[in-house]
């Protein structure tokens, strides 16, 4: 169904570029009539007549712009004309000097001249509507924005250049093209004419649902790549989890104490290690804990470890009970079973035997061990290449492929896929067309939910609302 847009095409003005001090800013005005607004604010800066509706797109006018009161500022106009632009309307970019104060004023002149602010997103919501990008690219557009690794940034690049999009596509024009055939038997079913052999049908939908379920296993490396690697750092409360938390991001970011705990509630950090982003989340310590809001936080600290990717399990080697660790490493273990796990021994640098007692612990519970100093960032290199082995692990398939790296396309994946399969039971079963067709175009619609072939109304303003004000 079309989505409908109030003033939709009404001139829009907002600013492109983060708020603060800067040496430039772009202010944007995109719709019906910027060029007109565009003019009664710009002057050349010679003096020479010139018309923004009669400037060739893609040129550059170096002026000023004014207001009833005289100059704002001296300005550059980059002006896009109708369908080149990134909304495919008519736009004027106006780069000034970066100045909040400036900037402001700016934009004020624009919508004192017949702009309206444009929303969250309203820019790349335009580009949508107009046919430019699908709903998926634009999707895309918003996580290479946010993106805060390198993986990240290059699976969602492949994503707006449209290749998961032409995958779709061409699996939605056999779906296309099937459905198109089954009511056709539906409109010639006096005369039972069979348009389709059901046995060639099933083997098309087979093959079609094994490319659905390939894409459905790529979004655990979506994810990862997207997000990051969910990681929980754990222990007993004076292992010295908030001073490994702080050595690796290299900063006073958690508060260090001897006395147990310090830590109430988690804290959340991002990690990058070369190209792979780790979510650092800094728990409070286990045990039995005194009063409810150490209790709270306790009970916390084991959901973040539920939803963990991978467990840093950190221990304090200098005591002499430090086996006393193998139990709870082994009960998480078999607990958190989707999880990996890493077990750090901490403080080798206050144990003389430290080898000897590293080796006791691989031995006992079996896992990836990692002797560290973290007070001193001893070990800590060593560490971060165990990370970034398990996390290559994790993500079997690199950021050069296709992958899903979006919960609403991974369910809209699943369903299509339960869908080809239950058409495939129906022929199996002999069973009529009508519900053999109802499967398919429930197929056909799932999957054109992604790329906005069918649009949901809702799921778009959720998606343009987090976009930033100017994108």
């Amino acid at each position: 169904m079309p989505i409908i847009q109030p003033e939709q095409g009404y001139p829009i003005a907002a600013i492109a570029t983060p708020v603060g001090v800067g040496a430039l800013a772009v202010v944007r005005i995109s719709g019906k009539g910027v060029f007109d607004i565009a003019q009664r604010v710009f002057r050349k800066k010679n003096n020479t007549t010139f018309r923004f509706a009669q400037s060739k797109g893609f040129r550059a006018h170096f002026g000023t712009v004014h207001d009833s009161e005289g100059l704002v500022d001296e300005v550059v106009a980059l002006v896009f004309r109708a369908p080149n632009s990134f909304t495919k309307e008519d736009m004027v970019e106006l780069s000034c000097h970066g100045g909040p104060v400036v900037v402001k004023h700016l934009l004020k002149v624009l919508l004192d001249k017949g702009c309206r602010l444009a929303e969250p997103g309203e820019f790349t919501r335009r580009a949508f509507l107009n046919g430019r990008i699908d709903l998926l690219q634009a999707e895309a557009i918003g996580e290479m924005i946010h993106a805060r690794s390198e993986s990240a940034f290059r699976t969602a690049v492949i994503q707006m250049e449209g290749a998961l999009s032409l995958r779709l596509d061409a699996m939605r024009e056999e779906l296309l093209r099937s459905c198109a055939l089954l009511e056709l038997e539906l409109d010639f079913s006096e005369e039972e004419v069979e348009f389709q052999s059901r046995s060639q049908l099933q083997k098309e939908l087979h093959v079609l649902q094994q490319e659905l379920d390939r894409l459905i296993d790529s979004y655990q490396s979506g994810r990862l790549l997207k997000e990051g690697v969910a990681t929980v750092i754990a222990g007993k409360p004076n292992a010295g989890k908030s001073t490994l938390l702080n050595a690796l991001l290299g900063e006073e970011r958690s508060i260090v104490s001897n006395r147990p705990g310090t830590t109430r509630d988690y804290i959340e950090e991002c990690f990058v290690h070369e190209k792979t982003m780790f979510r650092l989340t800094d728990t409070a310590g286990l045990r039995e804990g005194e009063g409810e809001i150490e209790h709270e936080g306790i009970r916390r600290s084991y959901k973040k470890i539920s939803e963990a990717d991978l467990i840093l399990y950190i221990l304090d080697l200098s005591l002499n009970h430090y086996l006393d660790e193998v139990f709870p490493v082994q009960a998480f273990m078999e607990q958190y079973t989707t999880a990996r796990m890493i077990v750090i021994a901490n403080k080798t640098d206050l144990t003389p035997e430290s080898a000897e007692r590293l080796k006791q612990l691989r031995a006992a519970t079996g896992c990836d061990v990692c002797g560290i100093a973290a007070a001193r960032g001893d070990g800590l290199e060593d560490l971060k290449q165990l990370m970034g082995l398990i996390a290559a692990g994790l993500n079997k398939q690199q950021e050069a492929s296709v992958l899903v790296t979006s919960l609403r396309h991974y369910e809209a994946l699943r369903n299509a896929s339960d869908a080809l399969a239950n058409a495939q039971e129906l022929i199996t079963r002999q069973a009529e067309t009508e519900l053999i067709a109802f499967e398919l175009r429930s197929a056909l619609d799932y999957v054109g939910e992604i790329t906005g072939k069918v649009v949901n109304e809702e799921i778009v303003n959720l998606i343009f609302e987090r976009f930033c004000i100017g994108k």
